[in-house]
């Protein structure tokens, strides 16, 4: 499956980690994920050499061309914000993980919509459980991509 993964850029790179091991995560299941570039501690400088018009028409692409989006909103951001309700609007289930104790958005945790999922992990294990339950419903055991 195509995973559009989203986790701030601008707002603030201090959940690093977390958006590598999701990224490896996925991939590490046969996913392809457009978006792993936000998981390189380079991605600002990298993001400086494209223009507004070129990131916007990019990501909306990869958007629209992904089966799922996944999005780590511990850190607040608008670009992440935005993604997650154009997946939404596109009707791409979407799953929402933030570190347990932090007060997010209520206009994700307050959103009642069939296509969203929001969960709060404790440590990594936790978030893998998370992951694996969200895309469970895509795999029927007997197309699991890893077998």
């Amino acid at each position: 499956m195509i995973i559009y993964f989203c986790g701030a850029i601008l707002g603030g790179r201090s959940d690093l980690a977390v958006y590598q091991h999701v990224v490896r995560y996925l991939q590490s299941k046969g996913h392809t994920v457009p978006t792993q570039h936000v998981a390189n501690p380079d991605v600002l400088s990298e993001e400086r050499a494209l223009t507004a018009r070129e990131v916007y028409v990019r990501d909306e692409a990869w958007i629209r061309q992904s089966d799922l989006l996944i999005a780590e909103i511990s850190t607040p951001s608008l670009g992440v914000g935005y993604e997650i309700g154009r997946g939404l609007q596109q009707g791409v289930p979407v799953l929402c993980l933030y570190r347990s104790g932090l007060e997010v958005s209520k206009m994700i945790t307050g959103n009642t919509a069939a296509n969203l999922q929001v969960q709060a992990y404790q440590d990594i294990e936790d978030l893998n459980r998370h992951i694996d339950r969200f895309l469970a419903p895509f795999f029927p055991p007997s197309e699991s991509p890893m077998g």
